[in-house]
């Protein structure tokens, strides 16, 4: 989600972003479907409802989906709120609030018919004017939303309305109460499943202007869930949506824990009901004989990376030979060995495994000290007395840093004798900070999936006019390439496409690709049932259930 996530889940296997299902490399572009009625094939089965399901969790930055980033934000949110479409536990795309659209025969106007049945939490039925009200909101630049561009700028109009210019989307039409047009600026395979991320969800315009700064304090939401409690620090809890559109959940409750402690410790005593394993304990949790081994689950990796970013528009990292050398300093397979006993796979690109559009092929900056001294020296950059201060921010608290960083500022000192210091931030203001670009070199952090296509990765991620290129990095011929990518209809042309910017990218070591997690791990009680592994943040509370 505007994905941003803390990169030692990598090492921590937190269950918040875990995966069990695969998705084809191959990108789906085809418009020859061009009218959508999906129902179900067949009648859900009985399943036995109520119970609280408890969790740990983090204070979230944000509940409100226009201005949610970070996967921390959007867990919850996915489960108050809902949008047009959303995607299943399989990735498969799905209605949400509208039962059906049609797509125009050159693929740039789409219509969507809302569920009669779609209803706010307070019982209001949703109708195509609260959409266009929400697109509006959230692109409205008193907003402020930092991912509005990023996930609703196809539409026509939108950034007029983002610089100030218009107040009004030209690109949305109201048809008549439950039917809602939508025109984009050119044929675009992703831009349905862009209408998944929490940027283009339905609000309430009576409860978020009533509710001033504080509304989401009660949101009035279309999603599975309704927000109960929320006591900052200690509690989330979300109660049952009784009206549902869909089907309602089975659960009765959702209780996120947000005090902290060991998990580890809180699971054994049956305070929650799901956490991930560390690395200390996942040795013994591995052998049959314990008592909790009945209870682990491995799932595969999820769609994301942890990686080390550059300011590229700020010295010393303006020079691609320094970052260069930064990053040919770095053992990332010893490194994965020795510290995390290779339960992470060292990156060297972008996509990660199984994502479309992953090349297998694309080798990176490696290993390579000899390498990285000679581009040191090469640098403008070489010498130590006149080279800048150098800072690193990392997200967190209490003045810990992940082992892998610790290693790797002591291996640029010893190898190259460049000297980092380290600033901590707190996890919401890190993000608020990191949208201004405020970050000459930052770490802890990772990036994960919003949808299954590389523009998700490389387009919003690099591309010069980005808003969420928090790297300064700026490369026309890789912007010409993305945006001949956008509308690429060819799918294997625009794979071949994706291919080249993101070799582009990784020469000029716009970031450092640390880590793509490895399989998951993690303890679930055996009375937990339909909890999916999937390896982006989709709504999929609803579908669990208790079988005890």
């Amino acid at each position: 989600m505007k994905g941003y996530i803390f990169s030692s889940l990598f090492v921590l296997l937190l269950t918040a972003f875990s995966c069990g299902s695969e998705v084809s490399s191959e990108i789906d572009n085809s418009q020859d479907n061009q009218k959508l009625q999906i129902t179900n094939s067949q009648e859900s089965p009985v399943l036995p409802a109520g119970g609280t399901f408890n969790r740990l969790w983090n204070d979230p930055p944000t509940l409100d989906p226009h201005l949610a980033g970070d996967t921390t934000s959007s867990g919850i949110i996915v489960e108050i709120f809902g949008g047009l479409v959303a995607f299943d536990p399989d990735l498969n795309l799905i209605p949400d609030l509208a039962e059906s659209w049609e797509i125009s025969g050159d693929g740039t106007v789409y219509t969507f018919k809302i569920r009669d049945n779609a209803v706010f939490h307070d019982g209001k039925k949703v109708t195509s004017d609260d959409f266009k009200w929400s697109f509006q909101r959230a692109a409205n630049p008193e907003t402020a939303s930092t991912v509005a561009e990023t996930y609703l700028g196809d539409i026509i109009g939108v950034e007029e309305v983002i610089n100030g210019e218009s107040i009004d989307i030209k690109g949305i039409k109201i048809i008549d109460e439950l039917t809602l047009q939508i025109s984009i600026d050119s044929p675009k395979a992703y831009f349905l499943a862009k209408l998944t991320y929490p940027t283009a969800y339905v609000l309430d315009k009576f409860n978020v202007e009533s509710g001033g700064k504080t509304w989401t304090d009660s949101p009035n939401g279309t999603g599975p869930f309704i927000l109960g409690e929320y006591k900052i620090g200690e509690r989330i809890i979300l109660n049952r949506h009784a009206k549902y559109h869909l089907e309602p959940s089975k659960l009765q409750k959702i209780q996120y824990n947000l005090a902290g402690g060991s998990s580890m410790a809180m699971y054994e005593n049956d305070e929650i009901d799901i956490t991930g394993i560390s690395m200390l304990d996942l040795e013994r949790i591995k052998d049959p004989m314990d008592p909790l081994h009945s209870d682990l689950v491995i799932g595969n990796p999820d769609f994301s990376i942890s990686y080390i970013g550059f300011n590229s528009s700020l010295p010393p990292f303006d020079d691609v030979k320094f970052r260069q050398a930064l990053t040919h300093a770095i053992d990332k397979k010893m490194i994965a060995r020795e510290i995390y006993s290779d339960l992470v796979v060292p990156a060297y690109g972008v996509l990660p495994p199984g994502f479309p559009g992953y090349n297998p092929s694309l080798e990176g900056l490696d290993y390579d000290i000899e390498k990285a001294k000679s581009l040191l020296n090469q640098s403008i950059y070489a010498d130590a007395s006149s080279r800048p201060r150098i800072t690193v921010t990392i997200p967190g608290s209490g003045g810990q840093i992940d082992t892998d960083l610790e290693v790797i500022m002591n291996i640029w000192k010893e190898n190259l004798g460049v000297e980092i210091e380290i600033q901590q931030l707190e996890w919401a203001t890190f993000l608020s900070d990191l949208d201004q670009q405020k970050f000459q070199m930052f770490a802890g952090i990772g990036w994960q999936a919003d949808y299954p296509d590389p523009q998700d990765f490389l387009d919003i991620l690099f591309h010069s006019e980005s808003e969420n290129n928090q790297l300064g990095y700026s490369n026309l011929e890789l912007d010409e390439i993305l945006e001949k990518a956008r509308i690429e209809t060819d799918i294997p042309t625009r794979i071949d496409l994706y291919h080249q910017a993101e070799k582009i990218i990784t020469n000029e070591a716009a970031w450092i690709p640390m880590w793509y997690p490895g399989e998951r791990h993690l303890l679930i009680k055996p009375e937990v049932k339909n909890y999916f592994l999937t390896p982006m943040t989709v709504p999929k509370m609803r579908y669990v259930y208790f079988d005890k």
